[in-house]
C-alpha cells in the first residue's frame, strides 16, 4: 500500500505507566479523536491488567477510538477490546484469530526488519508497527534500531498499513513524516506528559501540518 493511499490516522498512542494516569490519558485520546489507543502493561498481574483494560474499554466504547490490548488475546477478549497487538514472539496472527473469532476485531503486528514486513504480508494484519526507529528504553531487550532511512524504505515498500514506532517525539516527528510515513506511534512523548491532551494535540498538529503541505 503506497503511503499516499494508506489510511492516514496519525497518532497511535500506547499507554505504559502514564504519569497522568491511564484513565486521564484514555479520556484525552478519545477527546482528541485518536484512531488507536493501546494498553501495554508488561509484567503486571493479570487481574491488574484486566481491571485497567475494562476501565479503558468503558472510556473508549462508542467513540472513534479503537481500544487495543498488547500481547494478550485473552485479556483483549475478556475486556471486549477492539483488538490485540502481537509481537514477533507472541501468538501467531492465525492462532490469535482462532482463539478470538469475534467479528470486526483488529489484529496488529510488530515488525523489526524488511524480512518480517514481507512475512507479515501473508498474515494480513490490520496494521504493522515498524521499528524501533530510534533507541528507546521501553523494552528490556530492545530490537536493533532501524534508523530513519531504513524505516522509510520499509514503510514506502509495504502494501500494509504501517505505523513507525520507537523514540518518536515532537522533535523528530517531522523527519519521520518526510520519509513517507502517514501514521506514527508514541509512548514516552505522551506517557511522560502531565497534560496528555496538550501532548497529543501538539503531535497531531505537526502531523496535520505535514499532510497539508503534502496535499
Amino acid at each position: 500500500m503506497n503511503p499516499a493511499t494508506q489510511p492516514a490516522f496519525g497518532l497511535y498512542l500506547v499507554l505504559t505507566e502514564p504519569v497522568a494516569g491511564y484513565d486521564a490519558c484514555a479520556e484525552a485520546a478519545v477527546h482528541a479523536g485518536l484512531r488507536y489507543l493501546q494498553l501495554r502493561m508488561k509484567k503486571k498481574p493479570r487481574h491488574e491488567v484486566l481491571a485497567v483494560a475494562r476501565r479503558l474499554r468503558r472510556i473508549t466504547v462508542g467513540s472513534a477510538t479503537l481500544f487495543i490490548v498488547n500481547d494478550d488475546v485473552e485479556i483483549a477478549a475478556d475486556s471486549d477490546a477492539d483488538g490485540v497487538h502481537l509481537g514477533q514472539d507472541d501468538l501467531s496472527i492465525a492462532e490469535a484469530r482462532a482463539r478470538w473469532p469475534a467479528p470486526g476485531k483488529v489484529f496488529g503486528l510488530s515488525t523489526h526488519s524488511e524480512e518480517q514486513e514481507r512475512r507479515a504480508r501473508e498474515l494480513v494484519p490490520d496494521y504493522i508497527g515498524v521499528g524501533p526507529v530510534f533507541a528507546t528504553p521501553t523494552k528490556e531487550q530492545p530490537d536493533p534500531t532501524l534508523g530513519l532511512e531504513r524505516m522509510g524504505r520499509i514503510v514506502r515498500a509495504s502494501p500494509l498499513t504501517t505505523v513507525p514506532i520507537g523514540g518518536i517525539d515532537r522533535h523528530n516527528l517531522p523527519a519521520i513524516l518526510r520519509q513517507g510515513a502517514v501514521n506514527f506511534c508514541v509512548l514516552r512523548a505522551v506517557n511522560l506528559a502531565p497534560d496528555p491532551l496538550s501532548a497529543i494535540s501538539a503531535l497531531q498538529a505537526i502531523w496535520r501540518a505535514h499532510l497539508d503541505l503534502e496535499g
